[in-house]
């Protein structure tokens, strides 16, 4: 396999998004400056092209703090937790493409940001955390808000860096941006004591970023890649299976022309919804547990997986051993960790998507003269989209139908706003029921399913992207947890509009009490709903917040309510959308079973016996 080219701090800007390069001024230095360490971390980050930061000052952190007041590039957005820092830095990231940066001090700022750090190894986020850390003279002595940070990130990151050198910092920082945004996105912790930041440096750039044992490899192997165009050439049922890493390596528009190529039909997994139109006719929707029955019988009936960016997430497959039993699987992804790890790849291609779909593209379209007639297979898959299409049923209690709003969301709003769903049912709900035509358009916790995460991960978005409408959808659970963030949205003019699905219970999980545990409702009950004293008054709560506030009870008001929002945009709108308990996410496909018991309501499983 050969391997690209070594990546310079300054390929690495140019990667985030700015305009420096080792040839300009703006990003090369002439002769060493004599400075404090903690002036060598904001210089590096002026250097880097950094323009927004979150986070919340500290103790070990302080001496940095100083500084940083008198940037006139960056930007310090004040959190209220460390953890909102840590998620807003992700959804800056998420809708960027370029390296999201918070910054926390020791102890519990630092362990605060640990959820955040493992959210973003799961869904590969590029995300530099800067921490502080108490003097070195007194590391492992128990010191006041002392931890060992750098040990406890060192499974949830791809890498931690602890800095006792003032000299080190600018290499530790560019190193850092280097890793986190090159080869499978991740964070990265650089933990920085504080005698090296207020100790003095000889500040020069670009310093060396090389890491010993660190290669990205680009460039698919070529005789890999003529092996999965003569699958692909030969399948009679083939399945592009398209994973986050397609949005992550800007490839969407090789996966369209991938797509005319060959034909084949698509799922995107719920890191991937937008890589590819929901509007293409190709695009069967979403897979996995709660998936769109023709994408979940699509990849049990194929007979070649072209996994593209993807790694067989068991919410994806259920069990494995009768996940696609009949499919030979082309799995191309940068991770050369990912391949075979769930599921044998018989054509296993390392390589950024940018670089290897092209290939493919021109193989397929120079090669093969006559592509296979799928014809009968888009019969299947046709008569699957048109029996069983996503859909809800009316709720008996009365109350306003999740589903129903999402949808007037999306329509009302349009493919270039930017939703941000929290986690539960009103993400699946998100991801079922919004149209998603744009990548980046879409952002979610995923692979560690973080409740909490709406909020502050829609301020960072709307942060990179100061023009646009940014829904925060978020549960009256998830909403709980985080919404202390929107005093940061109204002091730093954030104008995200927060739609609370407010079913006045922890939805997902009384969903399975529901299915599994008899009705037994134990411990989910939230008495923020219609009928209770609501505790809190979401209304209330967001106007004391300095938020406008809405409230909508019944369907009749839906896209008036919406409308209403949409027109104000001089500060953030919290609506509490009161809906029913009662409202379940399907399809669904339980946990522990197959696939093929895809399940289309309670105790329904669909017949494909005529679908042909």
């Amino acid at each position: 396999m050969t391997t690209g080219p070594s990546i310079t701090p300054a390929a690495v800007a140019q990667k985030i998004g700015t305009q420096a390069s080792a040839g300009n001024s703006a990003a090369k230095t002439s002769q060493p400056e004599r400075m404090t360490g903690s002036q060598a971390i904001v210089r590096s980050l002026e250097m880097l092209g950094v323009t927004d930061v979150f986070g919340l000052p500290g103790g070990a952190i302080l001496p940095t703090y100083d500084p940083l007041f008198d940037s006139e590039q960056i930007n310090h957005i004040l959190v209220r937790h460390e953890q909102g820092a840590g998620h807003a830095a992700q959804g800056y990231a998420l809708s960027t493409g370029k390296v999201g940066v918070c910054i926390a001090t020791s102890g519990p700022g630092a362990t605060n940001l640990l959820t955040p750090l493992a959210d973003a190894n799961m869904d590969s986020v590029p995300v530099v955390a800067i921490t502080g850390q108490v003097s070195s003279k007194v590391l492992g002595t128990d010191a006041f808000q002392e931890a060992d940070i750098v040990g406890m990130t060192m499974p949830i990151t791809k890498h931690s860096f602890m800095v006792r050198d003032a000299q080190e910092i600018p290499r530790c920082i560019a190193t850092a941006f280097r890793l986190a945004s090159t080869g499978r996105p991740g964070p990265v912790l650089v933990d920085i004591t504080k005698d090296a930041q207020q100790g003095m440096m000889d500040f020069s750039w670009p310093p060396t970023t090389e890491v010993r044992g660190y290669s990205v490899v680009t460039r698919g192997h070529s005789k890999q890649i003529r092996e999965a165009t003569k699958l692909i050439s030969e399948a009679q049922r083939p399945v592009l299976y398209v994973g986050g890493g397609m949005i992550r390596a800007e490839a969407t528009e090789e996966l369209k022309a991938l797509v005319e190529a060959t034909g084949a039909p698509v799922v995107t997994t719920l890191t991937a919804r937008g890589a590819f139109p929901d509007s293409d006719p190709h695009n069967l929707g979403m897979p996995g547990m709660h998936g769109t029955v023709p994408a979940v019988t699509a990849m049990q009936k194929s007979d070649l997986l072209v996994a593209l960016g993807s790694r067989f997430d068991d919410r994806v497959t259920g069990v494995v051993s009768s996940f696609a039993p009949e499919a030979k699987v082309v799995h191309v992804d940068i991770d050369p960790a990912e391949i075979s790890k769930i599921r044998y790849a018989d054509v296993p291609i390392v390589g950024d998507l940018k670089y290897v779909l092209p290939e493919l593209t021109q193989i397929l379209t120079e090669e093969f003269e006559h592509k296979p007639d799928l014809g009968p297979w888009w019969n299947t898959l046709n008569n699957l989209k048109k029996n069983f299409p996503l859909g809800y049923t009316s709720t008996e209690d009365g109350l306003g139908q999740p589903q129903y709003v999402l949808e007037r969301i999306s329509e009302l709003t349009g493919p270039d706003a930017f939703y941000v769903a929290g986690v539960g049912q009103h993400q699946m709900w998100s991801a079922q029921f919004i149209k998603h035509e744009r990548p980046r358009h879409w952002i979610n916790s995923a692979g560690l399913g973080t409740m909490g995460y709406s909020v502050p991960a829609a301020m960072g978005v709307q942060v990179a992207n100061p023009d646009s409408v940014v829904w925060a959808i978020d549960g009256d659970g998830c909403f709980q947890m985080t919404n202390q963030e929107l005093a940061t949205c109204v002091q730093n003019n954030i104008p995200i509009k927060v739609a609370v699905i407010n079913n006045s219970s922890l939805g997902m999980v009384r969903q399975w009490q529901n299915l599994f545990y008899d009705g037994r409702y134990s411990n989910t009950h939230l008495n923020t709903g219609h009928g209770t004293a609501r505790i809190p008054d979401f209304v209330k709560l967001a106007e004391a917040y300095g938020c406008a506030a809405l409230r909508c009870e019944s369907d009749d008001d839906v896209d008036a309510t919406i409308q209403r929002a949409l027109e104000i945009n001089d500060r953030p709108v919290v609506i509490d959308f009161t809906v029913s308990p009662d409202a379940l996410v399907w399809p669904m496909v339980p946990a522990g079973v197959s696939n093929d018991m895809i399940q289309i309501a309670k105790n329904m499983t669909p017949d494909f016996g005529n679908e042909e």
